[in-house]
């Protein structure tokens, strides 16, 4: 800030504590001031203004330190840089139709400093009628702002946003400035207070100018915002339609191609699902097979599960018959004993010696059957428990069996993944093996074009000059106008018909002289080796 600013600053508000609020608006007020006196000049001269026209001078001079203010000092190996040519560069960026200014900027032969380039870009913009637009574009992204200004700046707060108000009513003006014949690398920027200072007399004077000056100043600036808004409706009617135009074309392209791809995939897909669909058939004939067996085993358990049951259910039945005889028989001998008891107590003593006798006979020989009758249910009895305790071994084992089947079922199934893992190994080492064949193959290759090489050096001799007196070829003899000429691989002498072929050789790094005999078995040996 120029010591000029320091002493308005001081004199306008010596109350206020905090440097950087009287610093803005002072520069504020500054800027009320140079614009109003830029537009009022401006419209009483009736003309284009050029660079020497003093308020336009004083103008940019106001701009520049406006957007000075608060600017980070960026240390460098030379000392220390304060250039606002950086946040105004930032524009390009934000708003892609300062291109063309930025690029003509930079390409200024003139012009070394970031000062004079700045200088320079405010020029073309006021030139363009767009300052305004710029500025405002760079105000609204303050987030990026603070790589470039301390809090406070005058751009970061709300009188930098005044301040881009003003400058849209720089656009009723018409300037016409040559930016590339002023040094604007060198030029001091002081503001020159007096051109603000006025009679009071004058000012009395001027009331109703200045009025229809207002008039006119909102005239020009509603009339340049429907120029511009016309201008800008119009471009984006453009872009629109030729954005149609690109979107139509690409999604003809796209679908085209996206047709061609799918068919393209979807057959792929198809012979992978048909080659999957017979692997996955016979998989599943297999399987089916094995469970059919399963199932039919599983039947025949079943089966002989049930025959045991009823087997089991019969031999029960079987034995409660018998319990219930055995129990009839001892109720009907308890029924005996008490009538032989009965008859025992009438009978006479004569007849007791007779019937006593009697009497053990008969129990002897019912003794003896139902002794038999026991022993026969006793034995049947046993048949059945062996019968049961075989039927329960058989059951027992083909509980083993099917738990066999069961383990020998997860050991296929082991064995299949095992399978499947060795054949993708094998695959892999196939794969390997034919890389390294095809490796070997260009090296025996290589190893027998460096064989032939040796052989050739060793077979074949440089042939002097002296030694051959005609072509080895044609035998026609030398002379001064057919001359000798070496082969380059074989070594001998020939003509130069005989030897006007070039080749090759893995001793020479670029073609040389062979004769016909070598250039025939040197290609026929590249076709081979091909």
């Amino acid at each position: 800030m120029s010591q000029e600013v320091f002493v308005l600053m001081h004199l306008c508000c010596p109350a206020v504590k905090d440097p950087m609020v009287v610093e803005r608006s002072n520069l504020l007020s500054m800027m009320k001031l140079s614009i109003k006196v830029l537009i009022q000049s401006s419209l009483s001269l009736g003309r284009s203004l050029d660079s020497e026209y003093p308020p336009l001078q004083q103008f940019f001079v106001v701009l520049e330190h406006c957007i000075k203010h608060g600017l980070k000092v960026k240390k460098t190996f030379i000392g220390q840089n304060k250039s606002i040519w950086a946040p105004l560069e930032l524009i390009e960026k934000l708003c892609p139709e300062s291109a063309d200014i930025a690029t003509s900027v930079r390409d200024m032969p003139g012009i070394k400093t970031g000062l004079g380039r700045a200088r320079a870009w405010l020029h073309l913009a006021l030139m363009q009628k767009k300052i305004a637009d710029y500025m405002k574009v760079l105000i609204n992204r303050r987030d990026l702002l603070w790589e470039f200004y301390d809090p406070g700046a005058l751009i970061m707060e709300e009188e930098g946003a005044v301040i881009v108000g003003m400058l849209v009513g720089l656009n009723v003006i018409d300037a016409n400035l040559c930016v590339k014949g002023e040094d604007l690398d060198s030029q001091v920027g002081v503001i020159d207070f007096s051109m603000y200072l006025k009679d009071p007399q004058a000012t009395e004077n001027t009331q109703d100018d200045s009025k229809m000056t207002a008039i006119l100043d909102q005239k020009h600036y509603i009339e340049e915002l429907n120029r511009h808004l016309s201008c800008t409706v119009t471009d984006l009617q453009a872009k629109m339609d030729s954005l149609e135009k690109t979107n139509s074309k690409l999604i003809e392209e796209v679908t085209l191609q996206d047709s061609q791809a799918e068919l393209e995939t979807y057959r792929q897909t198809r012979q992978g699902l048909d080659e999957m669909y017979n692997v996955v058939w016979k998989q599943y004939k297999e399987e089916k097979r094995i469970r059919q067996e399963l199932q039919k085993e599983l039947e025949l358990q079943i089966g002989l599960k049930q025959e045991m049951e009823v087997a089991m259910k019969l031999l029960e039945k079987d034995t409660r018959e018998k319990q219930d005889s055995l129990v009839a028989l001892r109720q009907q001998l308890d029924h005996v004993k008490n009538l032989n008891l009965q008859m025992f107590n009438k009978a006479q003593v004569f007849r007791f010696i007779y019937f006593f006798r009697f009497m053990c006979c008969f129990c002897s020989l019912f003794r003896a059957g139902l002794e038999s009758a026991l022993s026969t249910e006793k034995e049947q009895r046993q048949n059945l428990q062996r019968e049961l305790q075989r039927e329960q071994d058989n059951s027992t084992e083909l509980r083993t069996q099917l738990q066999q089947l069961q383990g020998l079922q997860t050991e296929l199934l082991d064995l299949r993944q095992e399978k499947k893992q060795l054949q993708q190994l094998c695959e892999e080492q196939e794969q390997a093996l034919q890389e390294m064949g095809l490796h070997l193959s260009q090296s025996k290759l290589k190893m027998e074009d460096f064989k032939e090489v040796n052989k050739a050096l060793k077979n074949h001799a440089w042939l002097k000059d002296d030694e051959a007196t005609q072509c080895k070829q044609c035998q026609k003899e030398f002379s001064i106008s057919r001359r000798k000429h070496h082969c380059r691989n074989c070594g001998d002498i020939y003509c130069n018909s005989c030897s006007s072929n070039e080749l090759a050789l893995p001793s020479f790094p670029r073609p040389v002289r062979v004769c016909d005999v070598c250039h025939s078995l040197l290609l026929q040996r590249s076709s081979i080796g091909s």
